[in-house]
């Protein structure tokens, strides 16, 4: 069985060789995720380059996802590096403090704090591990009291609860960013912090114009992690081509509580609409120092394939764990394992359905036919990736092979749940490229004589959205 979800790892030090990347390629990841709150922008170009280079090795084309860093909403820095802060005791955020933090007071990176803030209000740093009530604001320092008390370490976090901090999603240095991230043309970009659909617009025409030289254009996803966002939820979807469930700032914002019945609904809201989810933080978080994940972790990276999500994501584990490469093996089991329990309902997904274009009606009618009648595989002969994502929205138990041309479509498809990106030469001749596409995957051992598949493309060949032909076959 081929396994369907696919799984995005993030490059760090415990991964950022050329033999492990090879290897953690190897062991199933899909989509490698360079984060741009670290490093310079040449240290990003050279991983992306050894990304490419790792990937040629190994045979297996893989996605580049270019995370941006987005606002900067944290405390400075201690003069001993961190502090202990006591429940009940005074603690003040002072914007103008330019002085190493102690036990009373610390600065701020974000400097707009005590716009955003009134007495009663609760902010939580470091990840929510520490609670603090405002008790008043007084010019630029915000003066409050523990809550919940703990160690506060340089650089922490802070999120106010339910939301309503002013900070744009995209900074100067974000925008520097997006212009590195389209030099080596990564597949993804992924937009911190959006509020609303205008956000992800603006980074959209960013990218596009730092894109221009290199004629290329990425898709953009929308990290859902303020509470503003879940409100326009819709409107982000449309503006982006996915979104990622980033559960560790969303959490500490609408509470733990909120956030399953969340996660279930914006990947059933995303897939509806023919986009595309990636579910992240803490899926294997303990792997960070153990060689083995908790029952727990399991059952959540089962639990976010059966809601149907395109990818999982993995973050300090491949970053800057001790177990990188044994983290994606888990990781690609357990989603095995939970793909082999989903409930298929084409019937269900199809019911008062309309299709106003003729390739989304013919991608619809491959799913029907090769589900019914128990195709090995289905083959979609697609320029742009558009047949093979919209295939893909619907679970179905038989693997989708998405030929192509184009080398950026094939890595963007490595994406798309389901989906097997596969490279084949241009052919003018629409009988010829069938005989191609059919041989490609016999060669590859996916189709044997007497298996029978279902194939989509277009004709006149070599047009994007142009797909307007099924055909049912057997290998001779």
């Amino acid at each position: 069985m081929t396994r369907a979800t696919k799984i995005v790892a993030t490059l760090g030090p415990a991964s950022n060789t050329p033999e492990m990347l090879e290897r953690l390629i190897r062991a199933g990841v899909d989509v490698v995720r360079l984060n741009f709150s670290h490093g310079k922008a040449q240290d990003h170009i050279d991983r992306a380059t050894m990304v490419r280079e790792a990937a040629r090795r190994v045979g297996k084309e893989v996605a580049i996802m270019a995370d941006l860093q987005g606002p900067k909403i944290r405390v400075g820095k201690f003069a001993e590096g961190k502090v202990m802060l006591e429940n009940g005791a005074p603690f003040v955020l002072d914007a103008e403090r330019t002085e190493p933090g102690d036990v009373n007071a610390v600065g701020l990176d974000y400097k707009e704090l005590p716009r955003d803030v009134k007495p009663g209000d609760t902010l939580l740093l470091n990840d929510g591990l520490l609670v603090l009530t405002v008790d008043a604001v007084r010019g630029a320092a915000v003066h409050t009291t523990v809550k919940m008390g703990g160690e506060l370490s340089n650089n922490k976090g802070i999120n106010k609860q339910g939301g309503g901090l002013t900070a744009p999603a995209l900074t100067g240095k974000d925008m520097e960013d997006i212009k590195t991230a389209m030099s080596f043309q990564c597949e993804y970009l992924a937009v911190s912090f959006p509020k609303n659909a205008t956000d992800m617009e603006l980074a959209r025409q960013l990218a596009n114009v730092a894109g221009e030289p290199y004629r290329h254009k990425a898709a953009l996803i929308a990290k859902i992690e303020r509470s503003e966002a879940i409100p326009q939820l819709e409107a982000i979807l449309k503006a982006s081509d996915g979104i990622m469930v980033a559960r560790g700032d969303l959490a500490v914002e609408v509470g733990n509580a909120a956030v399953p019945a969340l996660q279930k609904r914006m990947i059933k809201m995303a897939a509806d609409m023919d986009k595309l989810t990636i579910t992240a933080t803490q899926m294997m978080e303990s792997m960070i120092v153990n060689p083995v994940p908790t029952r727990a972790e399991v059952s959540d990276v089962a639990n976010a394939v059966l809601d149907g999500t395109d990818a999982v994501m993995l973050s300090a584990e491949t970053a800057a764990g001790k177990f990188p490469v044994e983290t994606v093996e888990q990781m690609a089991a357990i989603a095995l394992e939970a793909e082999r329990a989903e409930y298929v309902s084409i019937e269900t997904d199809f019911a008062d359905r309309r299709f106003a274009r003729i390739d989304q009606s013919i991608a619809m009618g491959a799913l029907f036919t090769a589900h019914h009648l128990g195709c090995k595989a289905i083959l979609a002969l697609t320029e742009s990736g558009s047949t093979a994502l919209w295939m893909s929205r619907h679970r179905i138990k038989v693997p989708i092979f998405a030929l192509t041309t184009q080398p950026i479509s094939q890595r963007k498809m490595a994406l798309y749940r389901n989906v097997y990106p596969l490279l084949m030469p241009k052919f003018e001749d629409r009988d010829t490229a069938l005989l191609a596409a059919e041989k490609l995957l016999v060669d590859r051992g996916v189709l044997m004589p007497g298996d029978t598949y279902a194939i989509t493309c277009g004709e006149p060949m070599g047009y994007p959205g142009g797909t307007n032909m099924l055909k049912v076959c057997r290998v001779g």
